[in-house]
């Protein structure tokens, strides 16, 4: 099994190099894209265990990118981190059990986002 690849979907650079080297220096392997059409065609190439989702983005935006995600059988299952400036700490919807998104504001906690990541990726292996 190679290193665990986590797709970032972001338009703006600084976020992107961020969210790279927390999750390189977490030991995953970032691939990035940085509109919704490259997130898509990313997401159904690569199939990556998790997607970073920026949620406004010009063009086609997160929440459009996640439904399409979501009505494709390939890549149904993937579970999405929302991260947006428009969520208030107080609005963070933390993964349930069942769940596979969620809802992190920006600019994000790099410990929150990382359990969130670890909480997926152990269900991924039972």
């Amino acid at each position: 099994m190679g290193m665990t690849e986590i797709l970032v979907v972001d338009d703006d650079i600084m976020t992107q190099n961020m969210l790279k080297t927390t999750l390189a220096k977490a030991g995953y392997n970032p691939i990035v894209a940085s509109n919704g059409m490259e997130a898509i065609r990313l997401a159904t190439e690569r199939l990556p265990s998790i997607v970073i989702l920026d949620i406004m983005m010009p063009g086609i935006d997160g929440g459009e990118v996640a439904d399409i995600l979501r009505k494709d059988p390939k890549t149904r299952e993937i579970p999405i981190i929302f991260l947006s400036s428009l969520i208030s700490k107080q609005e963070e919807k933390i993964g349930s059990k069942k769940d596979i998104v969620s809802f992190l504001s920006k600019p994000y906690n790099r410990e929150i986002l990382l359990n969130e990541i670890r909480n997926y990726l152990t269900r991924e292996t039972k």
